[in-house]
């Protein structure tokens, strides 16, 4: 069984700074990706960034130069710092991560709220 805890949501104010942070645990094997989603209300859930093996990033437009995911391999952790935030990045942050033989799994979610 594998499950992966966020931590580091809460209420901030526009052009604040949080950091969201996402540790695997359980049976793994090897971590192939993970990243960050976000579900605004109303909305679809939609990729904010994600780091693959090899180090490579991908981050959605809204949040580049803005938003920088890293990885702690050993931890099997990925973290989200989130600078100069905007009260459109309001959302329900999941994190997400694909493993080798067991597959995808999601976290519970962590509210993040940016006031204007």
């Amino acid at each position: 069984q594998v499950q992966l805890v966020e931590s580091g949501g809460g209420l901030v104010q526009a052009g604040g700074s949080l950091r969201l942070s996402c540790a695997a645990s359980g049976t793994i094997f090897r971590v192939n990706a993970m990243g960050w989603y976000r579900q605004a209300p109303g909305k679809q859930r939609e990729l904010v960034a994600a780091t693959i093996s090899g180090g490579s990033t991908n981050y959605a437009d809204p949040v580049k130069g803005r938003f920088t995911i890293s990885r702690d391999n050993a931890k099997n952790t990925v973290y989200l710092q989130m600078n100069s935030l905007k009260p459109e990045d309001t959302a329900v942050y999941f994190c997400y991560a694909r493993f080798a033989v067991v597959g995808d799994y999601w976290g519970q979610g962590t509210q993040v709220t940016v006031s204007s």
